[in-house]
C-alpha cells in the first residue's frame, strides 16, 4: 500500500491502537522550558511518578531569560527568577540535561536541538511550545502539547494521540531574488487562511522547497502552526543529512551509516494519496509583511491593504483600507526568535545594514537564536555590523518575540519584526506587529517605515 511521510512516521511509532480510533505512540524527545517546565516535573513528583528515561528530555532556559549583556537569573518580569531557579532544581534532581542562563549551548529549543543534532529524521519531538514543530525541517514528527502531556511523556515515553490528516503544500518553481523562506509561508497562509491546515500535518514539497537550506527549512516549517497544523515537516535528503553530520547526538560511525540508509526511506511514496492539497506557485510570491492581527492578514510589501479588511484590526493597527502598506513609519525593528534568527537570517540582514544606519527615531534589537549562533556571528563580525548600524545586540533567547519575559516595546509603538505572531499586544501593550522575513526589517529599520528590500540600493 503507497504511503505519505505522515502515514510513516505515524506507524513506526504506534505501541499499541485505542478503541476510539486513536493511537498510543512513543515519543523519542521531549523538550522543556523555565516557563512551564517546573510546574510539569513537580506534578509529575507529587503523583508519585519519576521521569520515564532522563536521557531522553531536555530542559532549557529561552522563554523569560533576560537577553541584555550582562544577564543573570533575574528577569524582568516580576517572578521570573524563580521559574529560573526552580527549573534548574527539579531538572537536575531528575538527571534532565539542563541548558541553563549561560550554559555554551543556550538558546532557543527549536534552534539547538537541531545544532546538537537531538532532532533526528524519523523521530517524534513534542515540547510545551507551539512552535514545537519547526523541527519537523528534518523528517521528524514534532509538535507543541500541554504541561500535562508533557507529564504523561515523561512518566510513560507515550501519549495518547488522535492521527491527522495528510496534507501537502507543494511550492511549484523557484522564488525570486528577495523572497525568503518567511514570505513563502505567509503568502501559504495568506492565500488560505490561518485555518487552512486544522486538523492535518502538513508535508512541504516541491523544487522551493528542496532547493532550501536547512535553516530555510526551519522557518518554513515554524509558522504551520500559524497555519492551525498539529505538525509540518520535509522529507530528508541529502541536505539534512550533511547538516546533522557531526552533530553532538546524532549518530556516529557504522550508525550514521545505517540510520541514513533509514532515513532514505522517509518520504512518501509516489502517488501516495493526500487528504488535502495545496499547489503553489512559487514563482509569484513576493516578499510579504503583515497589515492586520493575524498572520493571514499579510499582503505583498508592495500592495494595497484589502479594501474590505475587517474594521477590528485595521483600528488596532490604526490603518486605513486601500492604503499602501509600504511607507508606513516604523518606531521599531526586531530580529530575532525561533522563526528567523539563525546564523543564515543574521547573515543576510548584516549585509545589507553593512555601511549603513538605520532611521534615528527607530529602535532596532537583534537577538540570536542561542548561543552558538551568537559566538559564531561575531566571529565573523557580523555583531559590529549591527552595532554600527545602530542596533543593539543581545545574548540568546525568545526575548521580544513575546512580553512574557517583562521585556516590551514602548506602549503604542509600531513594530516591524521577523517573529512568527502579530496578535494584539504580543509585544508590548497595544503594540502594533508587522511581521516580515529578516531582510524585510532590515530595510525597514533603514528607512524608517515600512520598505520593499528589492528597492535598497
Amino acid at each position: 500500500m503507497l504511503s505519505t511521510l505522515l502515514a510513516k512516521l505515524w506507524d513506526m511509532h504506534i505501541v499499541a491502537p485505542l478503541a476510539d480510533g486513536g493511537a498510543l505512540l512513543a515519543i523519542d524527545r521531549i523538550f522543556l522550558h523555565e516557563r512551564t517546565g517546573a510546574a510539569a516535573l513537580n506534578a509529575l513528583s507529587q503523583a508519585g511518578r519519576s521521569v520515564n528515561d532522563p536521557a531522553r528530555i531536555f530542559a532549557v532556559t529561552d522563554h523569560i531569560v533576560d537577553t541584555r549583556p550582562g544577564r543573570t537569573d533575574q528577569t524582568l518580569m516580576p517572578g521570573g527568577q524563580a521559574f529560573i531557579t526552580e527549573t534548574r532544581a527539579v531538572a537536575r534532581s531528575a538527571g534532565i540535561r539542563l541548558f541553563d542562563v549561560n550554559d555554551p549551548d543556550q538558546g532557543i529549543a527549536h534552534v539547538i536541538s537541531p545544532e546538537l543534532g537531538i532532532v533526528l529524521p524519523g523521530t517524534t519531538l513534542i515540547a510545551p511550545d507551539s512552535h514545537t514543530c519547526t523541527q519537523g525541517a528534518f523528517g521528524s514528527l514534532a509538535w507543541g502539547i500541554g504541561s500535562s502531556e508533557a507529564e504523561h511523556a515523561m512518566a510513560t515515553g507515550t501519549l495518547r494521540m488522535q492521527r491527522p490528516k495528510a496534507m501537502r503544500v507543494t511550492f511549484s518553481g523557484l522564488v525570486a531574488q528577495g523572497v525568503t523562506p518567511k514570505d513563502m509561508i505567509l503568502h501559504l497562509i495568506a492565500q488560505n487562511s490561518a485555518a487552512g491546515g486544522k486538523g492535518h500535518a502538513i508535508e512541504f514539497a516541491g523544487d522551493a522547497v528542496t532547493a532550501l537550506d536547512m535553516e530555510g527549512r526551519m522557518t518554513l516549517c515554524n509558522m504551520a502552526t500559524e497555519f492551525s497544523a498539529m505538525a509540518g515537516f520535509i522529507a530528508p535528503d541529502d541536505e539534512t543529512f550533511a547538516y546533522l553530520e557531526g552533530r553532538r547526538y546524532a549518530p556516529q560511525g557504522p550508525q550514521w551509516d545505517r540510520a541514513v540508509a533509514h532515513w532514505r526511506t522517509l518520504r512518501s511514496d509516489d502517488d501516495a494519496l493526500f487528504d488535502s492539497e495545496i499547489e503553489i506557485d512559487a514563482t509569484a510570491i513576493e516578499p510579504m509583511v503583515t497589515w492586520g492581527t493575524s498572520p493571514e492578514a499579510a499582503i505583498a510589501v508592495g500592495g494595497n491593504i484589502p479594501d474590505d479588511a475587517a474594521v477590528a484590526p485595521l483600528t488596532y493597527m490604526d490603518l486605513q483600507a486601500g492604503k499602501s502598506i509600504k511607507g508606513i513609519k516604523i518606531d521599531a525593528a526586531f530580529i530575532g526568535s525561533c522563526t528567523n534568527a539563525r546564523l543564515s537570517d543574521l547573515r543576510r540582514s548584516a549585509a545589507l545594514l553593512k555601511g549603513r544606519h538605520i532611521a534615528n527615531h527607530v529602535k532596532a534589537i537583534c537577538v540570536p537564536g542561542s548561543s552558538a549562533v551568537k559566538r559564531a556571528a561575531e566571529a565573523e563580525g557580523l555583531h559590529q555590523i549591527f552595532l554600527d548600524a545602530g542596533f543593539e545586540w543581545r545574548e540568546s533567547g525568545c526575548s521580544m518575540c513575546f512580553f512574557a519575559g517583562g521585556e516590551s516595546f514602548e506602549a503604542g509603538s509600531r513594530v516591524i519584526s521577523s517573529t512568527n505572531r502579530n496578535f494584539e499586544s504580543r509585544q508590548g501593550p497595544n503594540v502594533k506587529t508587522h511581521i516580515a522575513s529578516p531582510e524585510t526589517v532590515a530595510a525597514s529599520a533603514l528607512a524608517g517605515a515600512i520598505a520593499d528590500v528589492r528597492e535598497l540600493a
